[in-house]
């Protein structure tokens, strides 16, 4: 069994969700995937025991998730980085980071998407999906920047936002 990108995508979803009810269907539509691939993705978390099956539903195992994001996540999913080019902020550029970190003089990092309003330096999403997802769901889009703020930032960005994660991961348990 192999970890993907979009499993922790979909785990991120079931957070940004908190308690309220949702289907693979609903899921696989807000997600840009397929409702095998969330199927697929569901019983990938479940193998790895970064979810469980409670009450028939699925639910992220929030310590071990933690754990993973905290101390794996930067070495498993390393983002690439390119060129610049327009896209939506991440990381330390958008919120919840950008309250705390000055900017520098260096560009911001973004997801490369033609309707954006950012110019910065191209940093890869976690999934091909996940920009389009987070432009519909302001709270995915906060847990995949912090994400993304531990997967490719600085020492200091990285301690911040794993701060702020670990907040965000207490409020859904």
């Amino acid at each position: 069994m192999i970890l993907k990108p979009q499993d922790i995508l979909f785990l991120l979803k079931l957070i940004s969700y908190g308690k309220k009810a949702w289907s693979f269907n609903k899921i696989a539509v807000e997600l840009g995937m397929s409702s095998s691939e969330v199927h697929a993705a569901a019983k990938r978390t479940l193998a790895a025991r970064l979810s469980i099956k409670h009450e028939d539903k699925i639910r992220p195992q929030i310590r071990n998730l933690e754990e993973f994001l905290m101390h794996g996540i930067q070495y498993v999913f390393v983002p690439e980085r390119g060129q610049l080019s327009r896209g939506m902020p991440t990381s330390y550029a958008c919120s919840p980071l950008n309250a705390s970190i000055v900017e520098s003089n260096e560009p911001p990092p973004v997801w490369p998407d033609p309707q954006g309003n950012i110019r910065g330096e191209s940093f890869s999403p976690l999934y091909k999906a996940a920009p389009a997802a987070a432009k519909n769901d302001a709270g995915l889009y906060e847990l995949l920047a912090l994400v993304d703020a531990i997967r490719g930032g600085r020492i200091r960005e990285r301690e911040i936002a794993k701060k702020e994660l670990k907040k965000r991961l207490k409020l859904y348990e």
